[in-house]
C-alpha cells in the first residue's frame, strides 16, 4: 500500500485522521447497502470487496477512492450492473470525490471470504 492511502481491510496504524476514518466508516456502511440479488447478504460481508483505498484529500476537499472488487463468478448475471452500482454509491458518500472501481477475478471469490456475519445469515 502506498503512503497516503488507507485501506478498509487494514486500517493504518499511523497517518489516519478523524476525517479519513469518518469517510471510511461511511463507505463501509454504504457498501453494506448493496446486495447481490441472488444472495441475501450484502457485498461487503459477502467478501466481494477486496480493497478500498482512501487517498489524500484533493484540491476540492474530497477524498479520491479506489475500490477493488470481484463477483461470485465471472458468469455472474449482475456483472454488468453491480460494479456501476457500487461505484455510484461510493461516489455518493459525503466527502468522497473521484471513484475508480477495478473488477478483478484474481483471487477468485470463494465462500471462505465471507465474514462470520454472512456465514451465520446463510446458515453456514
Amino acid at each position: 500500500m502506498s503512503e497516503g492511502t488507507n485501506s478498509v481491510e487494514a486500517p493504518p496504524t499511523t497517518g489516519g485522521d478523524a476525517a479519513t476514518e469518518a469517510v471510511r466508516e461511511r463507505i463501509v456502511e454504504t457498501l453494506k447497502t448493496v446486495y447481490d440479488p441472488e444472495i441475501p447478504v450484502d457485498i461487503y460481508e459477502l467478501g466481494l470487496i477486496y480493497r478500498v483505498e482512501i487517498k489524500d484529500v484533493d484540491d476540492n476537499a474530497k477524498y479520491p477512492v479506489d475500490v477493488v472488487m470481484t463477483l461470485t463468478s465471472p458468469m455472474c448475471p449482475v456483472a454488468e450492473t453491480l460494479p456501476p452500482e457500487v461505484e455510484t454509491k461510493v461516489r455518493s458518500v459525503e466527502g468522497v470525490g473521484d471513484v475508480h472501481l477495478d473488477l478483478v477475478w484474481d483471487p477468485p471469490w470463494t465462500p471462505d471470504m465471507m465474514s462470520e456475519v454472512a456465514k451465520l445469515a446463510l446458515n453456514m
